[in-house]
């Protein structure tokens, strides 16, 4: 059983309080840590490429991920012109924590003991999992297995693909592109049968409005990713952070976002895993 979560004004409240405590160590006043909700800015890493979760379409950001660092920014006492948005490509995250670019980092970030050696994370908010993204109207592909024979489609550097064709399809025959959007144009093209990485990512493509009925994920994950919110090791907002991401559990804010971000995919959240429970600040 969840425990009762803090309400946003008070987790807000509380922020403030901490604020009037102690200042923050950064000497420029050009941004604040995030406790400092009533003034300067809070620095947010997200991806600027990820339909439906980080994605910026010129000054505009939009996505899962983003709606989420929103609402636990507001309730840490930040409003929306306090929020810097940086882009935190996969490779960059732990560099932009631990050289004090970004406060805190929203973006599809897997929480790992590997990566804890060096990051701090609050959450997870959500819980991913691999799956496969197929034509609407393939019924033929239920899972990684029966892809033996077929094309798939993956990120060039994704080890996705290339765990698929080493564990369930020894004989799949693999096709790299730049990004996922190259991929799900060759899906649609007939060209490959089959794309495949994490599946909220696929729901965010399967869901923009020149996919939908054209695309669907196949909704047999096969792998568990925890989505936490990476930290500097030396923060003091996790639990608030925590705090937050358990009251939009329990306030029904975090399934709003979820359907309004990649709802119009017919995607479902792996219901045994999500919503998820937050693990303890360590």
């Amino acid at each position: 059983m969840r425990r009762r979560p803090l309400g946003v004004a008070a987790i807000a409240a509380t922020a403030l309080l901490l604020t009037a405590c102690g200042g923050s160590d950064d000497d420029s006043g050009d941004s604040a840590t995030a406790t400092d909700g009533g003034g300067g800015t809070v620095r947010i890493g997200i991806k600027y490429d990820q339909p439906g979760l980080g994605f910026k379409d010129g000054n505009e950001y939009s996505g899962f991920d983003v709606d989420v660092a929103r609402n636990v920014a507001e309730a840490l006492g930040y409003s929306e012109d306090q929020i810097t948005w940086v882009e935190a490509p996969s490779a960059q995250r732990e560099n932009l924590l631990s050289t004090g670019q970004v406060d805190m980092i929203f973006a599809t970030y897997s929480i790992t003991d590997a990566r804890k050696e060096t990051v701090a994370f609050a959450g997870p908010y959500f819980v991913a999992g691999q799956d496969l993204l197929v034509a609407q109207d393939d019924d033929s592909i239920s899972g990684p297995e029966d892809l033996e024979g077929k094309n798939l489609c993956s990120v060039t550097g994704s080890t996705s693909a290339q765990r698929i064709k080493d564990t369930y399809a020894t004989g799949v025959n693999l096709l790299e592109q730049p990004g996922y959007a190259e991929c799900v144009t060759a899906l649609t093209a007939g060209a490959v049968d089959a794309v495949t990485t994490d599946d909220i990512i696929l729901a965010g493509l399967a869901a923009q409005p020149s996919n939908v009925g054209k695309v669907k994920v196949v909704g047999n994950p096969f792998s568990e990713e925890n989505y936490g919110v990476g930290l500097p090791q030396d923060n003091s907002t996790c639990q608030q952070i925590n705090d937050a991401i358990t009251a939009m559990i329990e306030d029904g804010t975090w399934q709003e976002l979820l359907d309004k971000n990649v709802g119009e995919s017919g995607y479902q959240a792996n219901q045994e895993l999500n919503p998820p429970e937050v693990q303890a600040c360590a």
